[in-house]
C-alpha cells in the first residue's frame, strides 16, 4: 500500500497532458482518467507545483 506508482502507471493516467502542466492540471486529468487513489496521493505529496515533464513527474513522485 506504501508502495508508489511506477512511471507507467503514472502515464497512463497523464495521457493527453500539454507539458509544462501545474500540479492541479495533472491532478484533474489523472481524476478523468480514472485513476486509482493511490496515484492521486502520489501526485498530492510530490513536493512539486508544476512539472516541466513526464519525467519530471515520475521523479517528484518517485523522491517524495
Amino acid at each position: 500500500m506504501s508502495e508508489k506508482p511506477s512511471p507507467i502507471e503514472l502515464q497512463k493516467y497523464l495521457g493527453g497532458v500539454d507539458y509544462p502542466a501545474s500540479k492541479d492540471t495533472l491532478l484533474s486529468v489523472a481524476r478523468d482518467n480514472g485513476a486509482p487513489q493511490d496515484v492521486v496521493d502520489a501526485l498530492e505529496s510530490s513536493g512539486a507545483d508544476s512539472f516541466d515533464s513526464p519525467t519530471a513527474v515520475s521523479s517528484a513522485v518517485s523522491g517524495s
